[in-house]
């Protein structure tokens, strides 16, 4: 079966124009907020990415996610900038196209948990390279690395749950929603 590419109108662009701004901002805002833990800090954005990733298709997913953080710590820390940039990014696509391409039917949005669990994974070893690559040591990035898988699952997990266990993603459906959504509702 063939799919074809709905074109928007310009109310449903201007719509995922927004959307992706606002979530890009909130990705930018987030980016210097963390929760400190014995041994370095917990940053949330990764909820923001995760929320984008499951409602946006992964062009949009990609600007949250990549441009946003590396958007963001280029004002707040700019070391990593290039590391959030291309990590963040390639997690946001692959987030969004597990969520929109596999297990389509499926009750409890396998494909979303799948993309979810993928881009903690990314996510990890992107940083682990990262922080080796920056700073020169994969000693510190061997030393990192348990608070960086927390990060990540932490940042992913709720946004997850935000998405879906609150109800975000059955709104943003309902608000903005193609066409055909629409007239069967």
């Amino acid at each position: 079966m063939k799919e074809t590419r709905e074109r928007r109108t310009g109310r449903q662009a201007t719509v995922w124009l927004c959307t992706t701004a606002i979530l890009m901002a909130m990705n930018i805002a987030v980016c210097p907020a963390s929760v400190p833990v014995p041994g370095g800090h917990i940053y949330l954005n990764n909820a923001i990415i995760t929320i984008a990733s499951i409602l946006l298709n992964p062009l949009c997913a990609f600007i949250v996610g990549g441009i946003g953080a590396f958007i963001g710590d280029l004002l707040f820390y700019p070391a990593p900038m290039f590391v959030s940039l291309v990590t963040h990014g390639i997690q946001a696509i692959v987030v969004s196209l597990c969520a929109r391409k596999l297990f389509r039917g499926s009750k409890w949005n396998a494909g979303a948990v799948i993309g979810v669990i993928l881009g903690i994974v990314i996510n990890t070893v992107g940083y682990s390279l990262g922080r080796a690559f920056i700073y020169s040591t994969p000693e510190y990035a061997v030393m990192k690395l348990p608070y960086q898988i927390l990060e990540d699952v932490v940042g992913s997990v709720l946004g997850y749950v935000l998405c879906f266990a609150c109800g975000i993603k059955k709104l943003f459906e309902r608000e903005f929603g193609s066409r055909k959504n629409k007239k069967t509702n």
